[in-house]
């Protein structure tokens, strides 16, 4: 029988991931809910458009009446929301535009669902479920010890966490209050192909590639868990088939590295694939520390692991020669 799943932000860095799996898979029909903005995809969404089992609904979320339709039209056995303005930095200038998107985006999504759903017969009833991706910011910042898991007190420190909080507490209080058959992901910093160049990782590569100085907040020390999108992929259709209804599951992958080390690992990475007549290392500009800059991210994955089986297959060194190497070949499609 074939599978809807109804993915909302398929266009973007994850979504994308997300739905080239699934459409490799025969009995899986994606339709893909996306506002195409200046994030997303151009490339991946042409790819898929050429597939028979892929439709895509270009509207925004806020858009209220039009999400009703499509969830009432598609009737998806499976809801994956992953649509979500996720750039702390633009949150600080521009935090409307984040409260809109993750919040009442997410609101909008919810009551579709619950109509829906309500209205669904007892067999496909007990199918469906509503699964929201959300962010391990939403716990705060970290000391030198420990770790986030699924019992960790929500401390977000920036517009953009504080929204995706929001977003989480919406999706459990669906659960809580109307039965909504919900799944909550946190997952730790993603990285990979098809990132979008504000990141990281790519933004470090493209600066490296072009000879431009490559920006270092503050003293470089803030810690985070990387985890490579395709570890994260695994993870999230195995919740979708076999997460505990109502539970929230964090995923990491056990990466911690300090800013400067992975900057200075991909300098190392140009060296070998890209080099220049001067060590990459050279173009590196300490910046001062971005506001509310949260000091440290670490996962405990115990759950996701010890209750359905997941672990990552990709270690950090492997996954981030992959990327560079990703980037470096393929210049002429992330640059348009």
């Amino acid at each position: 029988m074939i599978r809807k799943i109804f993915i909302t932000g398929g266009a973007g860095f994850i979504g994308g991931a997300l739905i080239d799996r699934l459409l490799k898979e025969k009995n899986n029909y994606i339709f893909n809910l996306d506002k195409l903005g200046k994030e997303s995809n151009f490339f991946r969404i042409k790819n898929f458009s050429q597939n028979n089992n892929y439709k895509l609904f270009h509207f925004d979320l806020l858009e209220k009446e039009k999400v009703f339709d499509a969830i009432a039209s598609t009737q998806p056995d499976l809801i994956i929301h992953l649509a979500a303005e996720s750039h702390v930095d633009r949150s600080l200038v521009e935090p409307r535009s984040f409260i809109e998107s993750n919040i009442i985006g997410t609101l909008n999504l919810l009551e579709a669902a619950k109509v829906y759903w309500e209205k669904l017969p007892n067999n496909k009833k007990k199918e469906f479920k509503f699964h929201h991706v959300s962010t391990d910011e939403v716990y705060g910042s970290l000391g030198k010890t420990g770790k986030f898991d699924e019992n960790t007190k929500y401390s977000p420190r920036s517009p953009y966490s504080a929204s995706k909080a929001s977003s989480d507490h919406l999706v459990s209080s669906w659960f809580h209050s109307f039965s909504l058959p919900i799944l909550i992901t946190n997952c730790s910093n993603n990285y990979g192909p098809f990132q979008y160049h504000e990141k990281f990782i790519p933004n470090s590569i493209q600066k490296a590639l072009n000879g431009d100085q490559i920006p270092l907040y503050g003293d470089g020390n803030n810690v985070r868990d990387w985890i490579y999108i395709e570890d994260h992929i695994d993870a999230l259709l195995l919740v979708a088939d076999k997460g505990n209804i109502g539970n929230q599951y964090c995923i990491g992958s056990n990466n911690e590295r300090k800013n400067i080390d992975v900057l200075l690992q991909i300098c190392r990475l140009m060296d070998i694939y890209s080099p220049k007549n001067y060590p990459h290392e050279k173009l590196i500009k300490y910046v001062t520390d971005r506001p509310g800059h949260d000091k440290r991210y670490a996962i405990d994955s115990n759950k996701v692991k010890s209750e359905l089986g997941w672990k990552p297959k990709h270690s950090f060194d492997d996954g981030l020669e992959i990327t560079v190497q990703w980037y470096i070949k393929n210049q002429s499609l992330w640059e348009k």
